[in-house]
């Protein structure tokens, strides 16, 4: 049986997802074996979420929902819990991402977060070594979710040719990847462009970079260096980033010639499954 710890409500997300957890079952007169049966898990994986030593996923929160009648408190409940898994450095920005209208982001190296496959993401986290890898893509996940909300931001992204190419993950990872892109592209709020190998110097070679714009806040700009990231509403810096964004837009291939090149680079380099998915040409 699970040893019952005392869980401060107050000292995170996790904390008072647990406490709650343990509130409500405890109202409805379940222990935690019988709960676990009810949403088709164990009693001690109950215990483990109860006692913040294990973060909840969003289908166990439906489930749970459905089991404890609690009208999607814990489907809402779980987004904070997923986001206070990202880095610290980051989770300001994921929240004000989440606020954001438009979003304009110039990626060179990786696809942009909020257009990443689960296999994919899995692969760019790994890179970090972390000990809560599940945790950090299960995050990375939740943040996609304001792409299929009622209201999602209008996403425009610059890819930089290099990021079809570079083989994250394998033949197989990346093949998904890129039919992932196409699919993101054909919703009407998100657009993709790629700036290919032959722009040449273009205005952002220094990196990556996002822009945000809300209906009533300032406009935000985004970057991130080895360790961490940065945002800021100086005026000055997002009228430079404006600029930049305009430049690499006007440098890009169109909409429709860059669902051309991510499909041409998906069958020519990805193709079809080899013997060893991990290969790649």
């Amino acid at each position: 049986m699970v040893r019952i710890n005392e869980l401060d409500p107050s000292a995170s997300p996790l904390d008072y997802y647990g406490s709650e957890l343990r509130r409500l079952r405890e109202a409805a007169g379940l222990n935690q074996a019988e709960l676990g049966g009810c949403i088709f898990c164990t009693g001690s994986l109950v215990g483990q979420i109860e006692t913040a030593k294990k973060v909840p996923t969003r289908d166990f929160s439906e489930r749970l929902d459905a089991a404890l009648g609690t009208d999607g408190a814990f489907s809402r409940l779980v987004g904070l819990v997923l986001r206070s898994q990202l880095p610290s450095w980051f989770q300001a920005f994921a929240e004000m991402e989440a606020k954001a209208t438009y979003i304009s982001t110039y990626q060179a190296q990786l696809i942009y977060g909020l257009l990443q496959t689960k296999e994919y993401a899995r692969a760019v986290l790994a890179t970090g070594m972390p000990n809560n890898l599940d945790d950090l893509v299960a995050a990375r996940m939740e943040r996609q979710r304001i792409l299929t909300r009622e209201r999602p931001p209008l996403a425009l992204v610059i890819l930089d040719e290099a990021t079809l190419h570079r083989p994250i993950g394998g033949r197989e990872v990346m093949r998904g990847q890129l039919a992932h892109l196409l699919k993101c592209a054909e919703r009407r709020w998100v657009r993709i462009q790629v700036l290919p190998y032959s722009a040449g110097e273009h205005a952002s070679l220094i990196g990556s970079f996002t822009a945000l714009r809300f209906e009533d806040d300032p406009d935000l700009v985004y970057t991130e260096d080895l360790i961490s990231g940065h945002m800021t509403a100086n005026p000055e810096t997002v009228r430079e980033a404006a600029f930049r964004y305009a430049n690499l837009q006007a440098a890009a291939l169109s909409v429709e010639e860059s669902a051309g090149l991510i499909t041409r680079v998906m069958e020519e380099r990805y193709g079809l499954p080899g013997p060893d998915e991990r290969a790649v040409a």
